[in-house]
């Protein structure tokens, strides 16, 4: 970070707040979605819009685009967080609530974790580390128990299912992020990757024949007003202001938003999507969250030490 160029406090109080609040709300417009719009063909739209929004604009500005072996390497991004991830969470929002579904995608770090330990071999298992992952993985096991209901229902099985693979294949897309070779354009990364996941998302909703029966007349101004918000808000307007953040702010701060966005959508689901929030949810989420806070901060004392 550059001191002597610090931006003014508004802007980056600002940018806070769009990817705490912007990135949070997303879930709940997702589920909002997906009620009308089949889950692979609504995020496929949502990508194919803001990928090729995004690319148009970084072309404008003179960015290069990707070359031939940049956009392959994308491709496989493409697959492991777009198809998988986002796909599966779209898919799973028509099971789950958008306040679980936030819960149990805030698990990324912990896999994220387990995958450098058993993996990668980047990081080493220590005592502080270990409860952080007794505990995010004690939450999933909350959520998702049949025995220990605390007067709430158990979530859909095969939802949490979907939840979990695309926690695993978020975190298996950002360790291969590192050694693939990736547009030196943080933005035309970005694009590359949601214009190929959202081409991807569409082929893949057009094999498990969601087109079949697809009615766009008959989707509700609600749903088509949540799409927008997910293609302009969720994925052009909040990767901006992260992007600019992360080049003005260390990225442990940027990166709280991993434990702001789930209280953002729980809240939400329940004050305005008229989801319930019982102890059950409550329990399995701050045991999710505390698991977060302890990963992220061990992971940022390690690197500053290193």
């Amino acid at each position: 970070m550059d001191q002597t160029t610090r931006p003014a406090t508004w802007k980056v109080l600002l940018a806070f707040s769009i990817i705490y609040f912007v990135w949070g709300s997303t879930f709940l417009a997702i589920r909002i979605g997906v009620r009308e719009v089949p889950p692979f063909l609504l995020a496929g739209i949502r990508f194919v819009l803001a990928g090729a929004i995004l690319y148009a604009w970084m072309r404008t500005k003179g960015t290069a685009s990707p070359t031939s072996r940049e956009w392959t390497a994308a491709s496989l991004l493409a697959v492991l967080i777009f198809v998988l991830d986002y796909g599966l969470l779209f898919w799973a929002e028509r099971r789950v609530s958008s306040g679980i579904a936030a819960v149990m995608m805030a698990t990324i770090p912990v896999f994220m974790a387990l995958s450098e330990i058993l993996f990668l071999g980047t990081q080493r298992l220590t005592v502080r580390l270990a409860f952080a992952l007794a505990v995010g993985l004690g939450g999933v096991a909350v959520l998702v128990s049949r025995s220990l209901s605390l007067g709430e229902g158990p979530i859909d099985t095969a939802g949490a299912i979907a939840l979990v693979v695309a926690a695993i294949s978020w975190s298996a897309g950002s360790a291969l992020t590192r050694t693939l070779p990736l547009p030196a354009s943080k933005p035309m990364n970005s694009a590359a990757q949601m214009l190929t996941g959202g081409v991807f998302l569409t082929l893949v909703s057009a094999t498990l024949g969601e087109f079949h029966g697809f009615h766009p007349q008959a989707v509700s101004r609600g749903a088509w007003i949540a799409l927008a918000y997910l293609v302009v808000a969720g994925s052009i307007v909040a990767f901006t202001a992260y992007v600019w953040l992360i080049h003005h702010e260390s990225p442990t701060k940027v990166g709280t938003y991993a434990y702001v966005n789930p209280v953002v959508a729980v809240a939400l689901g329940y004050f305005l999507g008229g989801e319930t929030v019982g102890p059950r949810t409550l329990l399995g989420t701050l045991f999710v969250l505390v698991s977060v806070v302890v990963i992220t901060t061990a992971s940022a004392k390690r690197k500053a030490r290193a």
